[in-house]
This record gives C-alpha cells, sequence and structure tokens, in this order.
C-alpha cells in the first residue's frame, strides 16, 4: 500500500481507519508548531491525523537532538485522509470521505488482517545499544543528579534495534503486536518510509469541548501465573512507596503544565494511582483534567504540556537536558504521540511506547523502552523493568 494508513485501535471493539491521499503537513525544527497550527486552521473543517516526535521539544524549549538517529522520523506530520471509517464491533461509518467500491475493498482486507490470528513469525534479531554495565553505571550518575537537586525523577531509556531488516507482512505485523499488547491506546501508522507498530497503554492528551484529559503512566508491575498471584502483585503494585512517589511527581508536573493553560482553579486529579490491568503488565496511572477556552488552540496545548511528563520527569526542561546527554540515540517518534483531530476541534494523543518504530528504505527497526528513576530507584530492579517491557514484545514477536 503506497498511500497513507493510520489505525487508533481502542481493543475495546472500537477503532477509527485513516487512509489515502490528501493535504499534507511535514516539518522538523524552529517554526514547526506554528505551521503545523496554520495546517490545522487551513483544514479545520476536517479529519486531521498524524504523529508528533519526541524532538518537537526543540521547538518548544532551547533544546536540541544530536545522538544516533536511524529512524529518520520528522518533527510533525499531520495529513488529510481521504478516507475515515469509524468501527464499532460489527458495524462501520464512512465519516469522510466516500463508500466506493475500492474503498470498500481495502476495509474488508484490512479487517480480514486483524481478525486472521494465523500470524508470521519475525525473527528478528535485536541488538541492544546499550549495555547493561552502561545503563547501570548512568543510573547512578543520574542518582547523583537527583542528590544534587538537579532534578527529582527523569525517565531514562535505552533503543534495542535491528538493521537490514525488511517487515513482509505490515498489518500482520501490527495485528501480532496488537495480540500480545491488546493495550487502549493501539495504533499503527505506515506513511511513506516510516512505520509504526505501537501498544501503546498511555493517553497523553485528549480535548472533549473544552476540557483536557492527561493520564500518565508510571509504575510497572508483571502479570502473575494465575489470578491469584495477579491480586498479589496489583497490592504490592498500589502500595509500593516508590511506585506511588513516581507516580505523584509527574502528576505534579502534568497540574503545573495544565495550569499554564486552563481557565481558573480547574485542574482537578480524577483519580489518583489507579491500578490497570493489560495484557502483560500491571500500570499505575493517574487522570488529571481541566477546562480550557473556546480560544484554546492545539499549538497552545503542545507549548504548555509537550512531551509528555511521564516519558521525560521532573523538573521537565533540566530533564530533558540530562535525557539528551545521557541517551545515546536520538528517540525520534518513540515518546512522541500518535492521534488525530476532529472536525470539531476535540483531539486524542497517546504516548508511542511498548512500540516497533520502523524505516522502509533504511531496514531499520527499532523498539526502545525506559522507566523512571528517583533516588530510590534499583539500577538492576530498573534495568529488570526495561526487560520485562521489550521482551514480551521482542520474543513475544517470534513465538
Amino acid at each position: 500500500m503506497n498511500f497513507p494508513i493510520q489505525y487508533l485501535n481502542s481493543n475495546d471493539g472500537s477503532g477509527i481507519l485513516a487512509f489515502g491521499e490528501g493535504p499534507r503537513f511535514q516539518m522538523s525544527g524552529k517554526g514547526t508548531l506554528a505551521q503545523l497550527q496554520d495546517f490545522v486552521n487551513l483544514n479545520s473543517t476536517n479529519y486531521i491525523f498524524g504523529f508528533l516526535s519526541y524532538d518537537l521539544k526543540n521547538d518548544i524549549e532551547e533544546l536540541s537532538s544530536n545522538n544516533n538517529d536511524k529512524s529518520e522520523f520528522p518533527d510533525a506530520f499531520l495529513w488529510v485522509p481521504a478516507t475515515v471509517v469509524k468501527l464499532n464491533k460489527e458495524s462501520f461509518e464512512f465519516v469522510q470521505g466516500k463508500q466506493s467500491p475500492e474503498n470498500l475493498d481495502f476495509l474488508n482486507y484490512f479487517i480480514e488482517e486483524e481478525t486472521d490470528q494465523n500470524h508470521h513469525l519475525f525473527p528478528f534479531e535485536f541488538k541492544p545499544r546499550t549495555s547493561k554495565d552502561d545503563y547501570l553505571k548512568t543510573v547512578h550518575e543520574l542518582k547523583k543528579e537527583i542528590q544534587l537537586g538537579n532534578i527529582y525523577e527523569i525517565n531514562y531509556c535505552q533503543e534495542f534495534y535491528s538493521e537490514n531488516s525488511t517487515i513482509e507482512y505490515l498489518f500482520d505485523a501490527y495485528f501480532k503486536l496488537n495480540h500480545i499488547t491488546k493495550a487502549p491506546f493501539s495504533s499503527f501508522l505506515s506513511i511513506d518510509n516510516h512505520v509504526v507498530l505501537c501498544g501503546s497503554p498511555e493517553r497523553f492528551i485528549k480535548r472533549e469541548g473544552n476540557k483536557l484529559i492527561s493520564q500518565p503512566i508510571k509504575g510497572t508491575a508483571p502479570r502473575g501465573k494465575d489470578d491469584l498471584e495477579d491480586h498479589l502483585l496489583i497490592s504490592a503494585l498500589q502500595n509500593d512507596p516508590k511506585e506511588r512517589s513516581e507516580n505523584v511527581m509527574i502528576v505534579d508536573l502534568v497540574r503545573n503544565d495544565l495550569a499554564k493553560i486552563a481557565t481558573k482553579d480547574s485542574v482537578v486529579v480524577d483519580e489518583l494511582c489507579g491500578i490497570y490491568t493489560f495484557q502483560t503488565v500491571h500500570q499505575m496511572i493517574s487522570t488529571i483534567s481541566c477546562q480550557i477556552t473556546t480560544e484554546t488552540t492545539l499549538k497552545d496545548v503542545l507549548m504548555a504540556t509537550f512531551p509528555m511528563g511521564s516519558m521525560t520527569g521532573a523538573p521537565k526542561l533540566k530533564a530533558m537536558e540530562l535525557i539528551e546527554e545521557k541517551e545515546n540515540f536520538k528517540r525520534g517518534i518513540y515518546s512522541g504521540s500518535v492521534g488525530y483531530i476532529s472536525p470539531n476541534g476535540d483531539f486524542d494523543f497517546n504516548v508511542v511506547i511498548r512500540s516497533l518504530t520502523y524505516n522502509k528504505r533504511n531496514k531499520y527497526l527499532s523498539c526502545a523502552v525506559g522507566s523512571a528513576i528517583t533516588i530510590g530507584s534499583d539500577a538492576d530492579k530498573e534495568y529488570e523493568e526495561c526487560m520485562l517491557k521489550v521482551n514480551r514484545i521482542l520474543k513475544g514477536m517470534n513465538e
């Protein structure tokens, strides 16, 4: 398929599929957000889909991204799909574009791929860009930064990569990953040479009218082998002081971000440290919301909140500076966001984690993973948490 495709999959029987050529916006560097907003304004009566890379941060703050970059994603990409279809269990509705024979053929083909459980094996050989020894050393260095009071928490990430890799069955690869993760903010994206197979459990930001909702994740526990072990693991996560402190720190950061654009006294913590169970892990998730004015734009929201606090740390600016210094790969679309904007101005964007990102042109496949480092972090346990997250994907794709 040579045309752009994006699928947002809630894994509850509902989803939204966008495909086909239309007006595009693609840019990196200074001025990206301003021109992004111009594109949104120009196409405001349509559905708009696309992604935001983590490195969009450089247009928000005086920052740079100079680490190794083989994935080569632009800072931002938006497009107006020729066709948008809302899926709900057995029914579907064309909400943009016409219900032509060609569109129905593609839709039926896509649905067949989703329902087919006979997945291929994807035996990619991934290498760690960071050795375990270097990872442990960096965690200790970051804890020194915390002891000095420069930061309170930082999301430190590492990359696993596979070179000269060809994904022959993109849809099947995504649906296999989705079978492994079964997450509520799962997504598939294929635009030119850029592909994202995303099994994300995390929402970055949603707009409903004049309400903004953010749902950061901090705190992870493995799934148990049975209901009893699951119950014990959930209880341990819920009552773990380190995990709760990580989550609360990011809640405070998100509250502060939202307060920059919220109407007076409207920032609310709707849920603090809730525990949610997914296919591969238990997660601690909080929900924060606020009210904004009708005049508040997408650019305003991104200037205040992007990148998401759960993938940076606190204070955010210093954390991002240290991320650039201590990590050895350019995050790109990883810890960025995939989502869409509705014709009424509402939008919904996820956090790109638990994902495979792929560049078709140079056959570069990447899977990054991270965890929150605080003063209470044990470097070996943080490494184990990263391995728990990443191995379920890397091993699962070849089973």
